[in-house]
């Protein structure tokens, strides 16, 4: 019996933990697991009180990749429901809060994809990483060839895309594809403790620094230097510019609002 694919979602604080659940297919992407993912993206983006989310994998693997059979007809552009959010960042607006991505076990093609499209990754040690479309007759066509060389380097990247070779943990650290590396079992702890601390953050700023590392990748430096000015004229604006400095003063944690 085929089970169909859902997201959970859970709120701790400011953090979003968006759950990919279709244990019995090893989390392989149906089309409703994607759409339910975009979904949650779009919760994460348009509450206010959400201030980072976390995307993780239930049971002992992040996700075998899409199932093929499901999206032949419609492979390179999905289509979400009306309000979704792209969760690989490729079509329309694109999230512009943080999420991190907690990895065990088995993670290939998309999976790959959709850790490259968040901002920090933990992979638990037991991670096995995959980008195997090459070997289906296809090629990675949901932002692994734009972002992988620029993540990892050119020759790392090919090393992997053109061979689709797996590689583990260890190798997904040394290249910089992840950035942490810890026991089974903990990786949606340390990723939950890294959203708490980005959320405790300024809010404005966060988003503001999200977006001028974006823009710097894919319209250069001289774009994202011309818009430092604007973008600072506004935070100076905002309520946690002052909360931020008065906390300085009196030497405690800012307590920010996001406005």
């Amino acid at each position: 019996m085929n089970q169909e694919g859902q997201v959970t979602t859970e709120r701790q604080e400011h953090v979003l933990l968006i759950g990919l659940d279709r244990v019995a297919k090893r989390n392989a992407f149906d089309k409703a697991m994607l759409n339910a993912l975009a979904l949650a993206y779009a919760e994460l983006e348009h509450d206010n009180e959400l201030r980072c989310g976390v995307l993780f994998a239930h049971g002992e693997h992040f996700t075998a990749g899409l199932e093929l059979t499901q999206f032949a007809s419609s492979l390179g552009r999905f289509d979400y429901p009306d309000g979704a959010i792209d969760p690989l960042g490729l079509h329309g607006p694109r999230l512009t809060k943080p999420i991190i991505s907690a990895v065990q076990g088995i993670c290939l093609t998309i999976g790959i994809e959709l850790m490259l499209a968040t901002d920090i990754r933990i992979a638990a040690s037991n991670a096995r990483f995959a980008q195997i479309e090459i070997k289906r007759g296809l090629f990675p066509f949901g932002g692994a060839t734009i972002r992988l060389p620029h993540q990892v380097g050119w020759g790392n990247a090919m090393r992997y895309l053109l061979t689709g070779d797996e590689f583990n943990a260890a190798e997904a650290l040394r290249i910089g594809f992840v950035q942490e590396v810890v026991e089974p079992g903990q990786q949606l702890t340390r990723a939950a403790e890294l959203a708490q601390v980005v959320s405790a953050q300024a809010p404005l700023g966060v988003r503001t620094t999200l977006k001028s590392a974006r823009l710097a990748i894919t319209e250069g430096q001289e774009a994202a230097t011309q818009q430092f000015l604007p973008d600072l004229q506004q935070i100076m604006q905002s309520e946690d510019i002052k909360e931020g400095i008065q906390s300085f003063i009196e030497r405690r944690q800012a307590n920010f609002k996001g406005r």
